[in-house]
């Protein structure tokens, strides 16, 4: 596999794990009320937050230079502090994030697959 492939399957499991987000929201409900009070609701968004910041660090130097559009560096710091801060977390960062931010995220990356594919 190719560097250009590998990023490619990289965003893949971006948009996996923004998905699984979202399946979670759908779940437990669009409530910060509940994200705030439900321990389940907050780790499970947490492994996928840890996931999304991993992969983007995995991300070649040239592929995040060149599609600039969204903040990789922030994604992979936001995976550092869900991994190494978790108890000192703002838990309205994480659900700003989780309803501002992985919306854009999914769709800048779904949008780099449209343009790879159609190079293909």
């Amino acid at each position: 596999m190719n560097s250009n492939e590998r990023n490619i399957d990289l965003l893949e499991h971006i948009i996996k794990y923004c998905d699984e987000i979202f399946e979670t929201q759908a779940y437990f409900g669009n409530s910060f009320e509940v994200f705030r009070a439900n321990s389940i609701y907050k780790n499970a968004v947490a492994m996928c937050i840890m996931q999304i910041g991993e992969l983007a660090g995995h991300l070649t130097d040239s592929f995040k230079e060149t599609y600039s559009g969204v903040p990789w560096r922030n994604i992979k710091g936001m995976r550092n502090i869900v991994a190494h801060e978790y108890g000192d977390v703002s838990i309205t960062t994480v659900w700003e994030t989780i309803n501002e931010d992985l919306p854009l995220l999914r769709d800048y990356c779904n949008s780099i697959l449209k343009q790879y594919k159609a190079g293909i």
